[in-house]
């Protein structure tokens, strides 16, 4: 009698993990131009429609199933990222059976980083990731980069936009950097591209397979290569777990035992 009670009570919760996996599964959304929009025959025009169709935030919070390459080292992890608009992006690293092996706090003006598998942390100004990535690339670049929207400093009067298939592209230069910004029908941003051929460095993401996520619209697949000069970094996103304008913790400390990485 007890085991049939407990072989119910199993059944119940697992049907009950199921029904809560189907209410969490976010929908995939067809990206199509809206019909009810009006033709923009100006450079401001688009640039203003633009800017409005990207997602507006206080915080956000992911789980992304990722394949992290560096320089040829691949590792497939799990990236549990929040941010909160404009002040941090808070990443813990896990591994294998959820391992937590690294965890970052990335302001506008600083990266912290703890490796617990090996007991040392990190502490830099936000212009270590200069090493790895362009010039003009700053906290905002990052952040925006995460969740699909487009870089801000590429939505400016100077740039030369084309109209094709469905797609505009916007392209241009900031100082020695090179940019190509492709949005689609539905003004959500495709793909970004940076170089700088002076400096060996350039950036390019690709964003695919739009979902909705707390009434807002992203990608839940983001590839990220960035190549400057001998340093190369291929990171391609996942999305499991999407949500927007949910109280966040952002736990961080750097336990007295670890060391100060060399």
């Amino acid at each position: 009698m007890k085991k049939n009670i407990l072989n119910k009570l199993l059944i119940a919760c697992c049907l009950l993990a199921m029904v809560s996996c189907k209410a969490r599964k976010h929908v995939i959304v067809s990206r199509k131009a809206d019909s009810a929009a009006k033709p923009l025959d100006n450079v401001s025009s688009k640039l203003d429609a633009i800017r409005a169709k990207q997602v507006s935030f206080n915080t956000f919070a992911g789980r992304a199933r990722t394949r992290l390459d560096i320089n040829g080292n691949s590792n497939d992890v799990t990236l549990n990222i929040r941010i909160e608009r404009d002040k941090k992006i808070w990443v813990s690293i896990t591994a294998i059976l959820g391992v937590e092996a690294a965890r970052a706090l990335i302001t506008p003006d600083s990266i912290l980083l703890i490796n617990r598998l090996q007991g040392v942390y990190l502490r830099k100004p936000f212009s270590y990731v200069y090493k790895y990535a362009s010039n003009q690339v700053n906290y905002k670049t990052l952040e925006s980069l995460l969740i699909g929207n487009a870089i801000p400093e590429l939505l400016n009067e100077k740039a030369d936009v084309v109209n094709a298939d469905g797609n505009t592209t916007l392209s241009g230069s900031l100082q020695d950097l090179l940019y190509k910004l492709i949005v689609g029908a539905d003004l959500k941003v495709t793909q970004t591209n940076l170089s700088n051929q002076n400096e060996g460095q350039s950036l390019q993401v690709v964003n695919n397979t739009f979902i909705q996520a707390t009434n807002r619209i992203m990608p839940s697949e983001i590839d990220i290569a960035s190549v400057v000069k001998d340093k190369k970094i291929q990171v391609n996103l996942h999305y499991t777990k999407a949500d927007y304008d949910v109280q966040q913790e952002y736990p961080f400390s750097i336990p007295a035992s670890y060391e100060a990485a060399k």
